[in-house]
This record gives structure tokens, C-alpha cells and sequence, in this order.
């Protein structure tokens, strides 16, 4: 396995994404994150978490999504679905998707199904933490790119978060 990103650099890059998010909102009032279980949902908190830092006290709505049950493949295994939490209308809001990393794009096209059943969103954007860039099978590239890298299809992408692991880290294996 070879690392792509240590604690440092994850810190480094979630502050760097916090800070476009709002650079590119001068009024966050109109802006909710929403994180995808299970595991964009690491990396959102902690979004989350910094444009509060950074912005004192205006406040940012933030929930979680959960998109087992519009995946085009939940028919082929067997999903655990996630608790979804969105407290507040999305309706006519910019909607900030958050994952950790953007693959094929099959994922945020399920989020994009799921966001729809909330409302509708002024705009969508999406923030990644990793985009595996020459992968796509749908049409979706990110907002906010924490770290783009070239890989192979037959290597993964390991996104370790202290939450779940026994440290922050990424590999690509």
C-alpha cells in the first residue's frame, strides 16, 4: 500500500476545502452540507466542524444522507442502510454533497435521487476528498477537490478516518 495522505495533510486539505466553501458563499444562511453515509459522513464533520470554526457565529445547517435504497446495485448485494438526518427544507438552498471519495460517479447519482425526495435544492455542488479522476461512468465531476489522483480500476482507494481506524490516512492499494 502506498500513502497518499497522512493526518497532516488531511487536516491541511479539510481546512483548504472549508475555507472555498466559503470564499465561494458570502451568505451561508443559503447553503446547508449534507454528508452520504456511511463513510463521507467522516469527512462532513469535520467540514462541518471548521466553516463553523471559521466563520464564528454564523451558523450552517449540516445532516446526513443515506443512499443505500437508491444504488443501482442494492438488487445485487445486500446493503445495511444508514439513519438519515435533515432536519431543515433544502428548498431552493445550494446543497454541498460530501464524500470522501468520487469514483465512478454511481454514488452521487443516487444522492442526487435521494436529495430530490427533500425538495428542491437551489443548486447542488459536491466536495470530495479524493477524486479518482479518469473513472467516471456517469457525468459528475466535484466542486471542491481535497486531493485528485490517476490510479488503475484494479487498485483501491483506502480512506482511513480515526473515527473507524486507528488513524487518519489514505492509501491507494
Amino acid at each position: 500500500m502506498k500513502s497518499i495522505l497522512n493526518k497532516e495533510h488531511i487536516a491541511i486539505t479539510i481546512k483548504r476545502l472549508a475555507q472555498q466553501v466559503i470564499e465561494n458563499h458570502t451568505d451561508l444562511s443559503k447553503v446547508v452540507m449534507i454528508g452520504l453515509q456511511p463513510r463521507g459522513v467522516y469527512l462532513s464533520d469535520r467540514m462541518h466542524r471548521q466553516v463553523k470554526q471559521l466563520v464564528g457565529k454564523t451558523t450552517i445547517e449540516y445532516g446526513k444522507l443515506d443512499i443505500t435504497f437508491y444504488r443501482d446495485d442494492v438488487r445485487n448485494t445486500l446493503h445495511k442502510a444508514n439513519a438519515t438526518n435533515i432536519p431543515f427544507s433544502i428548498e431552493n438552498k445550494t446543497v454541498i454533497l460530501i464524500d470522501d471519495v468520487l469514483y465512478t460517479g454511481r454514488t452521487i447519482r443516487a444522492a442526487l435521487d435521494a436529495l430530490l425526495d427533500f425538495g428542491r435544492p437551489a443548486k447542488v455542488e459536491l466536495c470530495v476528498l479524493i477524486d479518482r479522476r479518469f473513472s467516471r461512468e456517469v457525468p459528475i465531476q466535484a466542486d471542491y477537490i481535497g486531493s485528485a489522483i490517476d490510479s488503475f480500476e484494479n487498485q483501491k482507494v483506502l480512506v482511513r478516518w480515526e473515527e473507524n481506524s486507528d488513524a487518519d490516512q489514505v492509501y491507494i492499494e
